[in-house]
């Protein structure tokens, strides 16, 4: 299943994306939690009554819905830097032995059609396109060859960074979180679904130009391997979404650089997944206090 979370007239519920439309499970089993992460921690029973549901479920024109972030606030948003070797040459560094672990703010969270903003205070923004998984079952010390047992499915992502906030001190946790700066999506597909995560061409276009042409098996770390090494120290929880690592291309390594500006769309596309496009614009001016 290709699990989506969408907005109609205001109101946010969970579908199925397919070839006939959007399938509404609000209305075909109204019982079904309307919120992703909640829908994920219900667990097996849940994604067999979504499927169940499909039948009798009435079908969307995805032209009249908004397609959103399919998790709008996960528990954890963490990424892996440095895991494609042509990433890591490009980046004039050493292949690393163990993964590289930031996090990004869940607030960066932005939906697969969203704008994205150039900060006021840079103009050094990039894309970085990556195969993401999200968690589906709380887990905690879990072997590499149990891995896929936790994985709810496989999405999009682009982990816009803000190169000169990201590099100017060690951890890059502000470059990597600015507001927009995590478009996810276009929706979770299921394992089943997709089959082998580790076989999906991913590309990266800016305006039409091709930026990045790699494949998900030269990640350094496969997605099972992150399991394991992150439920080594903490517990992973339905609906945290990690973001495997972006292959070479990268803005920021051309030589000269060739960084986002406003008026730029970047889409991100994987096999088997579907694809983000998303805007650079200004970030709005106004001060938020709420």
């Amino acid at each position: 299943m290709k699990l989506c979370t969408f907005v109609r007239e205001g109101v946010s519920s969970l579908g199925v994306a397919g070839e006939d439309g959007i399938a509404d499970l609000a209305v075909a089993a109204p019982e079904l939690p309307r919120e992703m992460t909640a829908f994920l921690a219900a667990g097996a029973p849940a994604l067999h009554r979504a499927r169940a549901a499909l039948g009798s479920a009435p079908r969307l024109d995805p032209s009249t819905v908004t397609l959103a972030a399919p998790i709008a606030r996960p528990p954890k948003f963490l990424a892996i830097g440095l895991n494609y070797a042509d990433h890591v040459a490009e980046s004039g560094l050493e292949r690393p032995t163990i993964p590289t672990v930031f996090n990004k703010q869940s607030t960066c969270i932005a939906g697969p059609r969203d704008p994205i903003h150039l900060p006021r205070v840079s103009t050094m923004l990039d894309y970085e396109g990556e195969l993401g998984f999200v968690i589906g079952r709380r887990c905690r010390h879990v072997p590499r060859e149990r891995a896929h047992e936790v994985i709810a499915g496989y999405l999009v992502v682009d982990d816009v960074s803000v190169r000169d906030w990201q590099l100017r001190v060690p951890t890059w946790t502000m470059g990597k979180s600015f507001d927009t700066h995590g478009p996810i999506g276009p929706w979770i597909t299921t394992p089943d679904e997709l089959g082998d995560p580790h076989a999906l061409r991913i590309r990266t276009w800016v305006g039409g130009d091709l930026r990045q042409d790699s494949n998900t098996k030269h990640l350094i770390f496969d997605c099972f391997a992150i399991v394991e090494h992150l439920s080594t120290a903490f517990t992973l929880e339905p609906g945290d979404v990690v973001a495997t690592g972006t292959p070479g291309g990268v803005g920021i390594a051309s030589k000269p650089p060739r960084l986002l500006h406003v008026g730029d769309v970047v889409r991100v596309e994987i096999e088997g997944l579907g694809a983000l496009e998303n805007t650079v614009i200004e970030e709005p001016a106004a001060t938020t206090l709420l």
